[in-house]
This record gives structure tokens, sequence and C-alpha cells, in this order.
């Protein structure tokens, strides 16, 4: 069964090392109760926990993984969110969130507005298809609400306490997310544009001339 995390980041953790194939993520909160084979969402990517001690664990990256996400401009000492994959008794506080990414988008602009911080992100027209004003958004695995959407960027709203406790207070102009869109849109939209293939030859109907020609 695959893992489903709320978005709700638990801790900051930090990269010691990324190299072969293999990522080494230092953290502390997330590690009470970790085992082998675990999923914890690491920048709202899924990964499987291989090793672990008191400090760190352990992780495989795909090369898909590194190609659909901003591993490739993270290294040793770069901060990441963590969360550990959900149980039956956990608060669903933030949306449903797979840890499958759909892809990166790019910081445009961070503009104060009150106590909020408006984050604009642009990103691909495959990825806004996707996005839907006052609908669910993960970012770098953070659960966000869309404040508005345009063809070329959305924005969201992030509070003082969503900088503070995730990785976003470091982020910058430029800087790449990771972005998962909600889950139940893409199984709507898969359903409302798939369109079955024609078969390769229709059944003949039976018919009194179908019938004489075979002989009935």
């Amino acid at each position: 069964m695959a893992a489903l995390f709320t978005g709700i980041i638990e801790e900051v953790g930090r990269i010691r090392q990324m190299q072969g194939g293999v990522i080494r993520v230092a953290a502390k909160d997330i590690l009470c109760d970790v085992h082998v084979g675990d999923s914890i969402a690491v920048n709202g990517t899924c990964l499987t926990v291989t090793d672990f001690t008191r400090e760190a664990f352990t992780a495989d990256l795909m090369p898909e993984t590194i190609r659909r996400t901003s591993f490739a401009e993270l290294g040793s000492g770069s901060p990441v969110n963590l969360e550990r994959a959900v149980l039956p008794t956990t608060r669903m506080g933030g949306h449903f969130v797979s840890g499958h990414i759909d892809g990166t988008g790019k910081i445009l602009s961070l503009t104060g507005e009150g106590n909020a911080l408006l984050l604009r992100v642009q990103a691909g027209p495959e990825i806004l298809r996707g996005i839907v004003e006052k609908g669910s958004v993960a970012l770098d695995g953070i659960s966000l609400t869309v404040a508005e959407v345009t063809p070329m960027d959305f924005t969201v709203s992030l509070i003082p306490h969503t900088r503070e406790v995730t990785n976003l207070g470091s982020k910058k102009a430029g800087s790449l997310l990771n972005i998962e869109t909600d889950m139940l849109g893409k199984y709507v939209r898969r359903l409302l544009t798939f369109s079955a293939p024609a078969a390769e030859k229709a059944e003949p109907a039976l018919t009194a001339d179908f019938l004489r020609q075979c002989g009935f």
C-alpha cells in the first residue's frame, strides 16, 4: 500500500550527504520510532528508510526522483521538510498528500501582506492544470491553500508559523520548490479526459440477413 501524508511538517532536517543515489538526512524528532522500510516525506518526496541511527536516516534516490524534484540543486547542509507517513489515528490537519512529486516550480516573488507572506510560484502548464483557486497544493511537502492562479503562475499565502517551522523561511526568489497537485483532482481530471480506444472491429449485428449469410 502506498504511503499517505498530510502536508503538516513535523521537523526541518538537514542533508548530511547526497551521493551515488543515496541521501542521508540528519533529524531528531521523527527518528523516535523509525524502522527500516518506513516512509518519510523529504521536501514532499516519499522516500523509504534503508538505514538509520539516533541522529540520521538514509534513503535511496532513483533517477526519476532526481528528474522530477529539486534534489539536484540541494547539497550538504540544505534544510529539508520532514513528515512521517500518517497512522490511522493521525489527525488530518492538512490534505491528502501522496509524496509523488509532479514537478518543480520557481519562486517568482515573496511579498509581505500584513502578517502574511504572498509566495508566487511559476510552473508549467501540465502542473497549472491541477492548480485550483482555494484548492490545496503541497509545496516542498507543505499543505497550502491556493490564493490565486494565472496562466503562468499561482500564489499561496503563508502565515508566520509556516515560515518558522518549515524550510520556506530560507527560500528566496529563484529557488525551486517540489510541487504535488491535489490527489483527488488528478483522478477527476483523468476520468474526464480519458477516451477508450476504438474497437478494432465492430461485432456484426444479429439480423436475418446475417443468419442467412451464415447458412441458417
